[in-house]
């Protein structure tokens, strides 16, 4: 009988040791019938089940064009086949042809297990900011598992939507992003930066001509940011009565440093990737996912006054050296002074400070729109 696992439970360890001949399924929404999934493969001991992809298809409630989302998808299914796995598949309702040849099965959904056939977000959300939650599957060091990037940011998001519900309105978590560092950990996904930008950019201009007109791009990933920067900017001008905005990670603004200076017990470098902060978090979120017996700090980081690594990249210099450099784990900071108290202190600041960005984003919206309708310079042309 074949048993399915939760690939992005896993620690990377735990990934890099899979056999390369393992069936790893990336599907596409939920609800399929498994037993059909593992005849399809001849019934193996194991199969992995990677992080379900949220939307981006007819009948997922959100449809983007079919290239952009196969060009994603294909990335991703690469990205574990330069690490040596070969039997890697996109899992999709039958009917559906993305153009993946080889790489793709299609399987019936059941009616009682529908993909959503509503759209998102509602129509009635069309006044709020639309939350866009993008985590990532990667490595997180020897005690974290793959998912820690998409529990972090989909709960701040979840939070925020909660905490401000007459103004803010979540996407489901979208839990693939960019690891242009990916090859020197085995198991990393990579959208591919161009392929990320052009997914993003059709699915605002899919919700800009259903009439939404307010977004927040949330990542939990550092990775993401460059090319969420590109996003918010190109949306901009393409589409010129929004306000489409996005800011790096989370805890990044005055308040949110302050809070994380406040508790935190590492020094500078103690806070960059599977570090005190991370982990702190997800010992609140999950902490059935931690092994803290399995933590090694790293700090050695090559620092010099405009390059160095804490939670808030410091110096005026912006560069990508390879984490060979600086890490031999995968973690950068001190991932062993984490606590589950403080963890949920820095999800409450987190919340907090995305809710003032939410209030923010209306105001630039609402004040701006007042100042296009009257006429202002060249909009009275």
């Amino acid at each position: 009988m074949t048993t399915f696992f939760q690939y992005d439970q896993l620690t990377w360890p735990e990934v890099d040791a899979l056999p390369r001949d393992l069936p790893l399924v990336l599907p596409l929404g939920s609800g399929y019938p498994l037993k059909r999934l593992a005849a399809a493969f001849s019934q193996p001991e194991r199969i992995g089940l990677l992080p379900a992809f949220p939307f981006g298809w007819r009948g997922s409630g959100l449809r983007v064009s079919d290239h952009l989302l196969s060009a994603y998808l294909v990335n991703l299914l690469d990205s574990l086949r330069d690490d040596g796995f070969h039997q890697v598949v996109a899992l999709t309702p039958q009917g559906l042809d993305l153009n993946l040849g080889m790489d793709h099965l299609a399987l019936p959904v059941p009616q009682q297990n529908m993909l959503p056939a509503y759209a998102l977000p509602p129509d009635s959300e069309k006044d709020k900011v639309i939350l866009i939650p993008v985590g990532h599957t990667e490595q997180h060091a020897f005690h974290l598992p793959m998912s820690t990037d998409t529990l972090i940011i989909d709960a701040i998001a979840q939070g925020t939507a909660e905490e401000a519900s007459q103004k803010a309105y979540a996407l489901p978590v979208m839990p693939y992003g960019v690891s242009t560092h990916r090859q020197a950990f085995a198991g990393t996904f990579n959208a591919g930066g161009r392929a990320f930008e052009d997914f993003w950019l059709g699915v605002i201009e899919v919700l800009v001509n259903r009439g939404f007109n307010r977004y927040y791009l949330l990542s939990g990933h550092g990775g993401n940011s460059s090319f969420l920067v590109n996003i918010v900017k190109y949306a901009g001008e393409r589409h010129r009565r929004i306000f489409c905005a996005t800011a790096f990670l989370y805890l990044s603004g005055p308040a949110g440093i302050a809070e994380l200076e406040k508790h935190r017990r590492s020094k500078t470098g103690g806070m960059g990737h599977a570090c005190e902060l991370e982990t702190a978090l997800i010992l609140h979120l999950r902490p059935d996912l931690v092994h803290m017996e399995r933590v090694v700090d790293e700090t050695d980081f090559i620092s010099t006054p405009s390059y160095y690594m804490d939670w808030v990249e410091g110096g005026a210099l912006v560069a990508n050296p390879p984490w060979d450099d600086d890490t031999a784990t995968g973690a950068y900071g001190s991932g062993s002074l984490a606590t589950a108290e403080h963890g949920k202190l820095w999800l409450e600041a987190a919340i907090h400070e995305k809710v003032d960005h939410v209030q923010e984003i209306h105001e630039q919206h609402l004040r701006r729109e007042q100042k296009r309708l009257s006429g202002f310079g060249l909009w009275g042309k």
